[in-house]
């Protein structure tokens, strides 16, 4: 085997390796939806037209090892981490308005993962599979992912433990992000709430707890109905940002810059 044909297998050894990192943790293209033959045939697409490219980047170390292979698959790992917070932020909100909703005790299987999920949560998620699709924001993912080859050369991604801690903070905004989501349909819903209580103390006789539940829910779906027009601006905005904070933990994990 020639030196040349040696470091281009070694290159795209690694590439390969970044890249099946963002196939198994990343939202959208870790679904089990996409046939894993499908995944090979891109990642191995992919890495063959990519591997010549980047070995030839500055600071590039395309060498076998167990360091730089856990390095490279770090990659997606942060990728997928960082952008799945988006994801169970709108799984949460799911949770907050199906409590809302009565609908606590529905729950049904996720296509994702092979676990059950509320009803509003699995909605809530598809809605944001829908999004990013629709956006084109998964091109803009494979896009940032290739970026990450000039800030974090092949074969000098290091495991940095404060990239682990910085993501801590970041998943405390889950519930704050979640509650930006839901806020509207459940003031309405507390609203309706408090309405038919103080109609039960002036009225007795009046089914309160007939009448609760679907005030609650009508009033809280046409809240949920005029706010969802400004969701898909939310889901890119927190999406492009998480992404940038991705990539800044990544540039700060590469050990050749």
């Amino acid at each position: 085997m020639t030196p040349d044909l040696e470091g281009l297998l070694e290159s795209m050894t690694l590439v390969a390796v970044r890249i099946s990192g963002l196939m198994i943790f990343a939202p959208v293209f870790s679904s089990s939806a996409i046939p894993p033959r499908v995944k090979v045939v891109f990642v191995l697409a992919v890495s063959f037209l990519v591997a010549p490219v980047v070995a030839a980047f500055p600071g590039a170390q395309p060498r076998l090892g167990v360091l730089p292979v856990l390095g490279e698959l770090s990659v997606g790992l942060v990728l997928g981490l960082t952008l799945s917070l988006l994801f169970e932020a709108l799984e949460f909100a799911g949770q907050v308005i199906g409590f809302q909703f009565s609908f606590s005790l529905v729950n049904v299987m996720d296509p994702n993962a092979p676990v059950e999920t509320p009803l509003m949560g699995q909605m809530f998620g598809l809605l944001g599979t829908l999004v990013v699709l629709g956006a084109g924001l998964h091109r803009t993912l494979l896009a940032a992912l290739l970026r990450t080859f000039a800030t974090a050369p092949v074969g000098t991604v290091t495991l940095d433990p404060r990239a682990g801690m910085a993501l801590v903070p970041m998943a405390g905004g889950i519930f704050s992000a979640a509650l930006q989501l839901t806020a509207p349909v459940v003031a309405a819903t507390l609203l309706a709430e408090l309405a038919v209580a103080l109609a039960g103390k002036m009225s007795p006789q009046l089914p309160v707890m007939a009448m609760t539940v679907p005030v609650k829910t009508l009033l809280g779906y046409g809240v949920l109905i005029g706010s969802l027009a400004l969701w898909p601006h939310w889901i890119e905005a927190h999406f492009t940002a998480l992404l940038d904070e991705a990539g800044h933990l990544l540039a700060g994990a590469a050990g050749g810059v």
